[in-house]
């Protein structure tokens, strides 16, 4: 089987110019290991430039933390002389980005070394190397991403905290949960309509809405594709696009994995089959449970979930999400139509059937949940790993009566991710020792820093 082209052919850059004599400026981005779209806003006439021979980049971006900071860490910074790699543009990203105006355009780039081998710390080419795997075994995956994420007003409250949106129509602040509430959606049509224009724009296929379980959050479906690489730039684009769409609208879309304590968190659910060289879905099956191949490679995402939470839940806030009784997973559990489970074989025909990974926030890097998500469903299919049987009912009092469980500590999950032999082979000793040494380095910042609550908890008490 062909492996994904990932380099654009520059023909592409001369039709976009061609075709769009109004665009000024272009911004080009990557995407870092924390998911962190970077990159630089250069005017049109430097595009070409990047199509025929590259853009040089300091390599040392890939390894910056949340905030953009550097992790000297890695020894990609000082040891490493901040040096140079390639930046080379991925096929069909280059499109107008109606949100910054009509003057202005955008296109995705992947970096390289100098000899032009793919870089191994570039997120886009962790996942590829995973996906090379199914290639050299005839398999293709076909995904989607689905993200949950909340519409949030610029301005805190009186205590300095977030507020839902209020609605672009009756200008009302939402405070009732409303699952699949219509009024709801009614009330944010306006950014709904443009979010949905704009991804047409952008070629990302984004289907229908609904409000989600808490004031202020929805979600929204893409379209699997099956070409796992290009659905997983329809998630960093489609993130990309919708906050700058939100801020046309006058609130913000954070995708924060648990904005609030008593509300719902904001999940990132990854739907994933096979198909074989024919095209033919391998997980398809009369039986609601899939095939023996999807029950192999669940089998393997159920082995590999402690280990992959570090990509899973990237993040201090990530683990807040995780409770019992709150629709997010809190053990290697799986089963039919039930979504209290972490791996769900959803309802439908024989021919669609597949599994919903719903562990991941939808802070965390499409790219890398990809890649580990797909590991797992590899190694589980190599090893022909038996899930064990289906959770019937209540997954959480499953977990319970089990003494199942994921790692809910920042720190734990890194340290299990750090040591994991089946990761390091999937995605590579490198890679996975300096996402280790990024993460180390946050956890560091994060709780060197004083906040409110300490004052709270132990000023007086202490």
């Amino acid at each position: 089987m062909m492996s994904h082209p990932l380099v654009a052919d520059p023909d592409e850059c001369r039709r976009f110019i061609a075709d769009h004599p109004q665009i000024r400026f272009v911004e080009v981005f990557f995407t870092s290991m924390t998911g962190v779209p970077r990159g630089k806003r250069l005017r049109i006439h430097e595009l070409q430039a990047i199509y025929d021979y590259g853009r040089f980049l300091p390599g040392s971006i890939l390894v910056v933390d949340t905030n953009g900071a550097d992790c000297e860490e890695t020894g990609l910074v000082w040891e490493d002389g901040d040096a140079d790699r390639l930046a080379r543009p991925v096929p069909g990203t280059l499109k107008p980005a109606p949100w910054l105006g009509p003057e202005v355009g955008q296109v995705m780039l992947s970096l390289y070394e100098l000899d032009g081998a793919p870089n191994d710390l570039d997120p886009r080419h962790v996942l590829n190397g995973v996906l090379d795997r199914f290639r050299a075994d005839g398999m293709t995956p076909v995904a989607a991403c689905e993200l949950e994420y909340y519409l949030v007003d610029q301005e805190r409250d009186s205590d300095g905290g977030l507020q839902p949106a209020k609605s672009l129509m009756t200008g009302h602040r939402p405070t009732g949960i409303q699952v699949y509430g219509l009024p709801e959606l009614e009330a944010i049509a306006p950014f709904l309509t443009e979010l949905w224009n704009t991804a047409d724009v952008l070629g990302v296929p984004l289907e229908g809405a609904i409000s989600e379980f808490a004031p202020g959050q929805v979600e929204l479906t893409l379209k699997h594709k099956g070409d796992a690489l290009a659905a997983a730039d329809d998630g960093l684009i489609y993130k990309r696009a919708t906050k700058g769409v939100a801020l046309r609208h006058g609130c913000e879309a954070t995708f924060m994995a648990k904005p609030w304590a008593d509300r719902a968190g904001s999940g990132f659910h990854l739907h994933v089959s096979f198909n074989d060289s024919d095209g033919n879905n391998l997980c398809a099956s009369e039986d609601l449970q899939g095939s023996q191949l999807l029950k192999w490679a669940i089998g393997g995402m159920k082995a590999l979930l402690g280990e992959s939470m570090a990509i899973l839940a990237p993040n201090a806030n990530s683990y807040r999400r995780f409770k019992a009784n709150s629709y997010a997973p809190v053990a290697p559990t799986w089963g039919v139509n039930n979504r209290t489970v972490s791996l769900r074989v959803p309802a439908g025909l024989p021919p669609t059937r597949h599994v919903e990974h719903r562990v991941a926030g939808a802070d965390a890097n499409p790219y890398l949940v990809m890649a580990v998500v797909l590991a797992g469903a590899h190694y589980g299919i190599t090893n022909q790993i038996d899930p064990g049987p289906a959770v019937v009912g209540d997954g959480y009092a499953a977990a319970a009566a089990s003494n199942q469980k994921l790692p809910t500590n920042w720190f734990a999950a890194v340290d299990l991710f750090a040591t994991s032999p089946i990761l390091r082979e999937y995605l590579g000793d490198r890679f996975v020792d300096m996402f280790t040494s990024v993460k180390r380095t946050e956890q560091a910042r994060f709780f060197e820093v004083v906040t409110s609550l300490d004052f709270d908890w132990y000023l007086r008490n202490a």
